[in-house]
């Protein structure tokens, strides 16, 4: 909501500041004519400034969400005039000095054991590893945690802004979200920032049901996916990021809904690796998180060379028995 309609506030330019008498304009009457001397003429240190047009509409960052109070003829009085050559319309996306490449590799699946996440730790700026220890799986309550794609800084501000909302609703109906519900209200909560540089690319990895006192039912894992673009899936399967071509090839083939918790870690694991062996922008270190019935748990953050030793073994006793 914007701040005029919030506080019922009136856009003032100086060209109605400059053509009538300062009083007149906060409603009162004190006396005060424009003549030679006044504390308002012209030679007083009281000036307004305003921005030319041109730097208005070079805005570096487009919301596109808010159109100026002067377009709505009842919100301003019509003695407001709105300055000349300024478009009513957002301001246009000012292009970024140099291309911002990043990349990443997130994953996540359902099986019996519940949902697995996983993703690497490198956080790349163009052609330069900004972070090589970054959290990409960020929990979200007790039984929801979500993998982040895109830029880093908006995926944090809006994944503890979904935790904020969450939390609220938790305290007020004594029951958590459904993960759906979770997806529903993110998308939702980002799409007035659609076609801006906002960039988020979320998978919500949760657990829904079995919640204490609320019946016999289990509950069951649940997996979906949000962009800030608009899109909004619900799934068995995904795999986010520039890295993710090469981890669905793992994926596609080693995914089955009985695998164990320790065979469904080592394939996330390898899926992992195939794709930091491939992607530039991914690598580092692996982060794989389990969501059950009992809540979120995280395996100890593992070196990536680790499974690139446990390849060469492998590549070693194929070798051998053939």
């Amino acid at each position: 909501m914007a701040l005029q309609d919030l506080c019922n506030l009136q856009d003032v330019f100086v060209d109605s500041l400059t053509t009538g008498c300062p009083s007149e304009l906060f409603g009162t009457r004190t006396g005060c004519d424009h003549v030679s001397g006044s504390p308002f003429s012209e030679s007083s240190v009281f000036h307004f400034y305003t921005p030319v047009a041109e730097y208005l509409e070079e805005n570096p960052i487009r919301f596109g969400q808010i159109i100026p109070a002067a377009s709505s003829p009842d919100s301003v009085s019509p003695s407001l005039s709105w300055p000349a050559g300024l478009s009513l319309a957002s301001s246009q996306s000012v292009p970024l000095p140099f291309p911002m490449s990043h990349g990443t590799t997130t994953l996540a699946f359902l099986f019996q054991g519940g949902v697995l996440a996983a993703a690497d730790t490198r956080s790349s700026c163009s052609g330069l590893v900004a972070c090589p220890a970054s959290q990409k799986i960020l929990p979200i309550h007790s039984h929801l945690v979500g993998t982040t794609s895109g830029t880093s800084a908006d995926c944090a501000l809006w994944k503890r802004i979904l935790s904020r909302e969450l939390r609220l609703y938790q305290l007020r109906h004594n029951r958590r979200v459904s993960t759906s519900g979770a997806a529903k209200l993110l998308a939702r909560m980002l799409h007035p920032f659609k076609g801006t540089e906002l960039c988020v690319a979320a998978t919500l990895c949760g657990w829904d049901g079995g919640e204490a006192g609320r019946g016999r039912d289990p509950g069951r894992p649940s997996l979906c996916y949000v962009c800030s673009d608009g899109t909004r899936l619900q799934g068995a399967l995904f795999s986010v990021g520039s890295g993710s071509p090469y981890a669905y090839s793992i994926l596609d083939q080693g995914v089955e809904w009985g695998l164990t918790v320790d065979e469904a870690t080592a394939v996330a694991r390898e899926a992992v690796y195939r794709a930091t062996h491939r992607d530039a922008y991914s690598g580092n270190c692996v982060d794989v998180f389990l969501v059950s019935s009992e809540g979120w748990t995280r395996r100890n953050r593992e070196d990536l060379k680790e499974e690139y030793y446990r390849e060469q073994e492998r590549r070693g006793r194929r070798a051998v028995t053939s």
